[in-house]
C-alpha cells in the first residue's frame, strides 16, 4: 500500500508551520503571477511561467483563510503544471476544509468529477504533458528535505542552471524509506554450499558464475536489501534487487575508469527502484544502468550490465556444489525466511505504486525474461520481453534483438540462460545440458558460454527476470513474446 509521509511530517510539525508562515508572508510580499527567479527546467514537459511557490505552501499549512485564499488563487490562474505539485501536497496535508477544496479542484480540472483520488490523479497527469512549474525540482527538495534532509541533494543545481534530467520529474515517487533505509549488503559474509542449512530446496536463488568464483544470492535475503556490494572473481559487482518490479541486475559499476559508488535513492520512477551515486547525488535507473536526474545527465555513462540467472537452491548447488552464499549473518535484524519480505505484495497482481499505463497482453506481475540490444547510449536500442511460461513450454528458443541473434536455454527449474547463437541453430536433446545444432553436433553449456566441437565457442550474453507491468512501464515500446 501507499505509503505517507504525513505520519513523519508530523514529528516535525513545529518546523514545517514555521516555514509555511515564512512562505506564506513570502507570498504576500510577492505579486500573483511573478514568475519565480529560480528556475528548474529540463527538456520535457516544457517550462511554463507559474504562481510562485509560497502560494502553493500556504495551501498545505491548511489554515482556512490563508490556505482557502490561495487556493482560490491557484484557480483562478490554472495550469495543468501545478497539478504535480497538488497532487504531492494532497498526500501530505492534514484533514482540513482546505484539503477537501484541493479535491475538489482536482477533481475539476481532471475530468474525474467525484471519482478522483490520489491514484486516479496521477493517471491522469501521467496522460497528459502538464508542463513543469519552473520550480518544481526546488518544491521536490523543500518537501522532501522534511523527511530525510540528504534528500534535497538529488533535486538541487546550481543556481540560474536547469536540472538536468532524462525522465519526467512528476513520475519520482518516494518510496516510503530514507536514503539507504534499505540498506545494502556490502562485501557481506559468504558461506559454503553444506553450511547454508537455512535453505530449502525450492527457495529462489540468484546465481553469478563469473570465472572461477561461484556465489549464491538468495531472494529471501535480498528481498530487504535490494543491493548487494560484492567482490567476485576480483572486481567490485552490484548486485541490484528491484524488489516492486522483480528484476535482479548485475553491475559493473565501473565506467571509463569511474567507479561509481551507488546506494539506494528512496524513490521510485514508474515502481523501479532510483539509485543514486555517492560522488554526486545524481539518480540513477536500475533497468537501465544510465543516471536519469542530476549532474551526470547526458555524459554518456552507462553501466555494463553481466549475466545472472533466477533459479532454484537446488538446481544451482547441484550444478555448482563448492557455490558460495550468502550467510545469515547480514549484521542486520530481519526475518529472512523464505517470503516474509513483501509477502502480501507477491499474493497478488496489485501494484504498490502506480504507473502511467497498464499493459493487459500479460498479468501485471507475470515474469518475463528481459533483453536489451547491445547499442549504447545515443542509439535506440531495442527491447524484448519473452513471457517466462513460453519458455518453460519451448526450453531451446531462438531470437533476435538489435540485430543479435540468440538462443535461450531453460532448464527443468525453469531458469534462462541466453547465449548469441550467430548462424546455428539448436534442437533440445534428451540431457537439458547438451543441445544439437543443425548438423547434428552436441553443444554443451556451462554459465560462460555455449560450446561445440572444434573449439567453437558462443558467449553467454545479460539477461534478467523481470515483472511484465515494471519493464512495459520503463520500457513502452518493448516487444513481447508470450
Amino acid at each position: 500500500m501507499e505509503v505517507s509521509l504525513l505520519k513523519i511530517i508530523s514529528r516535525l510539525a513545529a518546523c514545517l508551520l514555521a516555514g509555511v508562515a515564512a512562505a506564506a508572508a513570502a507570498a504576500q510580499a510577492q505579486a500573483p503571477g511573478q514568475p519565480a527567479t529560480h528556475r528548474n527546467a529540463p527538456s520535457a514537459p516544457n517550462v511554463v511561467a507559474a504562481l510562485p511557490l509560497p502560494m502553493f505552501w500556504t495551501v498545505m499549512n491548511g489554515d482556512s483563510a490563508a490556505g482557502t485564499a490561495a487556493l482560490q488563487r491557484i484557480r483562478a490562474n490554472w495550469s495543468n503544471a501545478y497539478a504535480p505539485l497538488l497532487i504531492e501536497l494532497y498526500g501530505e496535508m492534514y484533514p482540513s476544509a482546505v484539503k477537501s477544496e484541493v479535491a475538489r479542484l482536482l477533481n475539476e480540472v481532471s475530468g474525474l468529477g467525484t471519482e478522483g483520488n490520489y491514484v486516479t490523479w496521477y493517471e491522469w497527469l501521467w496522460s497528459i504533458d502538464a508542463g513543469l512549474h519552473p520550480d518544481y525540482a526546488g518544491f521536490k527538495a523543500s518537501l522532501y528535505e522534511r523527511v530525510d534532509p540528504r534528500f534535497r541533494e538529488y533535486f538541487s543545481q546550481t543556481a540560474g542552471e536547469p536540472l538536468p534530467t532524462a525522465i519526467r520529474l512528476d513520475e519520482i515517487r518516494w518510496g516510503g524509506v530514507v536514503r539507504d533505509g534499505i540498506p545494502p549488503l556490502k562485501n557481506p559474509r559468504m558461506i559454503p554450499a553444506r553450511e547454508a542449512t537455512y535453505l530449502g530446496q525450492s527457495d529462489v536463488i540468484f546465481g553469478v558464475a563469473i570465472g572461477n568464483d561461484v556465489r549464491a544470492y538468495p531472494k529471501r535475503i535480498l528481498a530487504w536489501h535490494e543491493m548487494v556490494k560484492d567482490r567476485i572473481d576480483g572486481r567490485d559487482l552490484n548486485g541490484v534487487y528491484c524488489t516492486l518490479c522483480g528484476s535482479m541486475i548485475l553491475y559493473d559499476p565501473k565506467v571509463n575508469g569511474v567507479h561509481h559508488e551507488l546506494g539506494t535513492s528512496g524513490f521510485l520512477y514508474r515502481s523501479n527502484k532510483l539509485m543514486y551515486d555517492h560522488a554526486t547525488k545524481s539518480l540513477w535507473s536500475t533497468l537501465s544502468g544510465t543516471p536519469v536526474v542530476g549532474p551526470l545527465v547526458g555524459k554518456g555513462i552507462e553501466l555494463t550490465p553481466l549475466y545472472v540467472v533466477t533459479t532454484t537452491w537446488k538446481e544451482w548447488r547441484a550444478r555448482h556444489p563448492n557455490t558460495l552464499v550468502l550467510s545469515l549473518e547480514t549484521g542486520h535484524q530481519r526475518d529472512y525466511s523464505e517470503g516474509a519480505a513483501y509477502r502480501n505484495y507477491f499474493a497478488t497482481d496489485q501494484l504498490m505504486f502506480g504507473v502511467p499505463k497498464l499493459d493487459p497482453r500479460l498479468p501485471n506481475k507475470a515474469e518475463v525474461l528481459a533483453l536489451r540490444a547491445p547499442e549504447r547510449i545515443g542509439a535506440k536500442a531495442e527491447q524484448l520481453a519473452i513471457a517466462a511460461s513460453h519458455l518453460a513450454a519451448n526450453p531451446v528458443f531462438h531470437g533476435k534483438v538489435g540485430g543479435q541473434d540468440f538462443v535461450v536455454l531453460t532448464d527443468p527449474s525453469g531458469a534462462n540462460r541466453v547465449f548469441a547463437s550467430g548462424p546455428h541453430r539448436f534442437t533440445a536433446t534428451a540431457d537439458p545440458d547438451t543441445i544439437r545444432d543443425a548438423h547434428g553436433r552436441a553443444w554443451r553449456w556451462n554459465e560462460a558460454a555455449l560450446r561445440g566441437p572444434a573449439g567453437l565457442e558462443l558467449k553467454r550474453l545479460p539477461a534478467h527476470r523481470a515483472f511484465w507491468f515494471g519493464w512495459v512501464a520503463a520500457y513502452p515500446a518493448t516487444k513481447l513474446i508470450r
